[in-house]
């Protein structure tokens, strides 16, 4: 069993930057595959972008690439989410997730390849 809590979200003006954390605990961090998405009121949850186990490798939604950046320290059991230039557009509740992968390159953007999933965190980017 993976436990996940989020943090960092908060109210910011477009244009702002906000830095989501995701702190990991009770398997061993390294082993799995982590993503974030995001669910805004009325919507699908959708995949924001995933990181593989070892950090080589990520994945970009369209729509954050050039904006957002995400990054893992498996030293401290973390994945991190820094996003920049965030448009109202961008409100949602923000979740960590992760899976256990056969590579360790690997890196999924369905979300029901995801075995762990955090509580969410809400961002709300006003206009």
């Amino acid at each position: 069993q993976v436990q996940l809590v989020e943090s960092g979200g908060g109210l910011v003006q477009a244009g702002g930057s906000l830095r989501l954390s995701c702190a990991a605990s009770g398997r061993t961090f390294n082993n799995y595959a982590m993503a974030w998405f995001r669910q805004a009121p009325g919507k699908e949850r959708e995949f924001v972008t995933a990181i593989s186990r070892d950090g080589g490798r990520t994945n970009y939604a369209m729509f954050v690439k050039g904006r957002f950046t995400v990054s893992r320290d498996n030293a401290k059991n973390t994945v991190s989410l820094q996003m920049n230039s965030l448009k109202p557009e961008d409100t949602a509740v923000y979740y960590c997730a992760a899976v256990f992968p056969p590579y360790s390159s690997i890196t999924y953007s369905s979300q029901e390849l995801y075995d762990y999933w955090g509580q969410g965190t809400q961002v709300t980017v006003s206009s």
